[in-house]
C-alpha cells in the first residue's frame, strides 16, 4: 500500500499512489483531521488523492519526491496571505461580493 498510517499518527505517501488508496486516504483523514500528512516519498498521486487533500485543508510535510507535485500541486496547497486554505478565496472577499449582489455579468445590459 503506498498510504499508511506511521506509529507516530503521520499518514505517509509513499511511490506511486493510486487511486485504489484514495479512501483509504480519506478514512485516516476523517478519522484524524489533525494527522499530519507526509508525502516526501511520493513519486506520484492520482487526481482523486490530490482532490482530499485540498478537500481536507491539508497541508502534507514535503517537499513530495516528485518535480510534478513539488512544482505544479504543492504551492496550491500551501496557504497564502489572506486566504482561508489551500485554493479558497477570502473569505471576507465573498462577502463582500455577496453584499453588492455578487459579480456583474459583463453581458448584462448588452443587447
Amino acid at each position: 500500500m503506498t498510504v499508511r498510517l506511521a506509529g507516530d499518527g503521520t499518514i505517509e505517501l509513499d511511490g506511486i499512489c493510486p487511486i485504489e488508496d484514495a479512501e483509504k486516504l480519506q478514512r485516516y483523514l476523517i478519522a484524524d483531521p489533525q494527522a499530519g500528512v507526509d508525502w516526501r516519498s511520493c513519486a506520484a498521486a492520482h487526481t482523486a488523492l490530490i482532490q482530499i487533500l485540498f478537500a481536507a485543508k491539508v497541508i502534507p510535510h514535503g517537499p513530495p519526491a516528485s518535480d510534478f507535485l513539488r512544482d505544479h500541486i504543492e504551492p496550491l496547497l500551501k496557504p497564502r496571505s489572506g486566504v482561508s486554505g489551500p485554493g479558497e478565496p477570502e473569505s471576507g472577499k465573498i462577502a463582500a461580493e455577496g453584499a453588492r449582489g455578487g459579480t456583474r455579468n459583463p453581458r448584462e445590459g448588452q443587447r
